[in-house]
């Protein structure tokens, strides 16, 4: 439709209309920091910059780069002349590299979307660095070095690792740290959403997102929680509440995973898993009476710490080499009360060794384990309850141990 405009014009007016806007936006920056002080540019001077920048690129290289550094040179005496009165930004400046190179990129590439992604990003970054302020106020110097340690490994490491099985246990290093990578991910993202997205929100998200990488972690901080307040009417209902629905997420969690790691396995055990995280959150918001202001302080430590993922990756290859033991010697009926005995401890490395050893057992054994392990665990869970709050949340205990006993009778007579 608009074959008959050149293409170049069409450029150049893309390019003179970001330029403008971001300068539209740079002003409205400086405004909210209440800048009255001499700076560079207004909405027009950075429409030429874009403009310029194009007009160069097309003339010749030279002339581009001549530009490019003349600007510099005017923006260097600037910033000297900031730091006199203790001014050190250089915002104007690095927004202006970017508007300049609008006409470059554009032609370059002959494509218009990595100029309007820019175009966002600049505009998205200049709005919230207030919130970015915040962000890094309040993040832990110490996740930031773990996380990078992290990436390291997942994004160096993992890729050497050898993918050749190990004898006996039958999986290769590459998909053991594949899974530690995994699952650290899933709960690190619910602790970042936690911590920072649903902060002070109340004890029933924490009670959610809490369960995503932790169900008995978060058993543990909310029973401590209603012991320390001495919780008692609305307020005792609404952590009973979160408690039971930190389980429901624990149901739901081990149905992500088994979709992620064995689809067989994820269809054979979907209904009793979606059927207990329902039931659990049906008896948590029966529980809920209203909404409160009263939070529960998160507890900060990084669930994606190193040491915490070669234990995982220990305990997996571990609870693999057990499993392979007990089924090749005991069967299914010896699987079952290991099963029932690993739900007592951390039940992920074990639930991930099913679903992705080569054991010569049926899908419904490795179902009813799950299931088995999933209820055991809800058992202790209300062992924790009753004991960190001294009995003050032995509502939540009472429903977690019906849901263990009827999780266990699934496992133990369905499959």
């Amino acid at each position: 439709m608009l074959s008959f405009i050149p293409q170049d014009l069409i450029y150049l007016i893309i390019v003179t209309s970001l330029s403008f806007l971001i300068g539209l936006e740079l002003k409205s920056y400086r405004e909210s920091k209440n800048v009255q002080k001499t700076h560079i540019g207004s909405a027009r001077t950075y429409t030429f910059i874009g403009i310029a920048g194009f007009v160069f690129f097309k003339i010749n290289l030279y002339f581009y780069i001549a530009g490019f550094l003349s600007l510099t040179l005017l923006y260097a005496i600037h910033y000297y002349y900031k730091t006199i009165h203790d001014r050190t930004s250089i915002v104007s400046y690095l927004v202006m590299s970017i508007v300049y190179s609008f006409g470059a990129l554009i032609e370059a590439y002959n494509n218009v979307w990595l100029v309007a992604f820019l175009f966002v990003l600049v505009v998205f970054i200049l709005n919230y660095k207030s919130h970015t302020q915040n962000f890094l106020n309040e993040i832990n110097e110490k996740e930031i070095e773990t996380l990078g340690k992290f990436l390291l490994l997942s994004a160096v490491i993992l890729p050497i690792l050898p993918d050749t099985e190990i004898k006996y246990i039958n999986i290769s290093p590459f998909k053991i740290w594949l899974v530690v990578v995994i699952i650290s991910a899933i709960s690190y993202g619910s602790y970042l959403a936690q911590k920072f997205i649903f902060k002070n929100k109340g004890y029933l998200l924490t009670g959610i997102f809490g369960g995503l990488y932790s169900s008995t972690a978060t058993t543990v901080v909310l029973s401590k929680k209603a012991l320390s307040i001495k919780a008692k009417g609305d307020i005792l209902s609404i952590i009973n509440s979160s408690i039971i629905v930190a389980t429901s997420m624990m149901y739901l969690r081990l149905l992500v995973i088994a979709v992620i790691f064995n689809f067989q396995v994820a269809k054979a055990i979907s209904l009793p898993l979606i059927l207990f995280a329902a039931a659990g959150i049906v008896i948590s918001f029966a529980l809920y009476k209203k909404q409160t202001a009263s939070n529960v302080p998160i507890d900060d430590r990084n669930p994606l710490e190193l040491g915490t993922a070669f234990v995982f990756a220990f305990l997996f290859v571990a609870m693999m080499a057990i499993t392979h033991y007990v089924t090749a010697h005991f069967g299914n009926v010896g699987l079952k009360i290991l099963s029932f005995i690993i739900g007592f401890t951390d039940i992920d490395p074990f639930v991930l060794s099913l679903m992705t050893g080569k054991f010569h057992i049926t899908l419904n054994a490795i179902s009813a384990a799950i299931v088995i392990a999933a209820g055991s665990n809800n058992i202790l869970k209300a062992i924790y309850a009753l004991i960190f709050s001294k009995k003050i949340a032995k509502t939540a205990a009472i429903w977690l141990f019906v849901l263990g006993i009827l999780t266990i009778a699934y496992g133990l007579f369905v499959y």
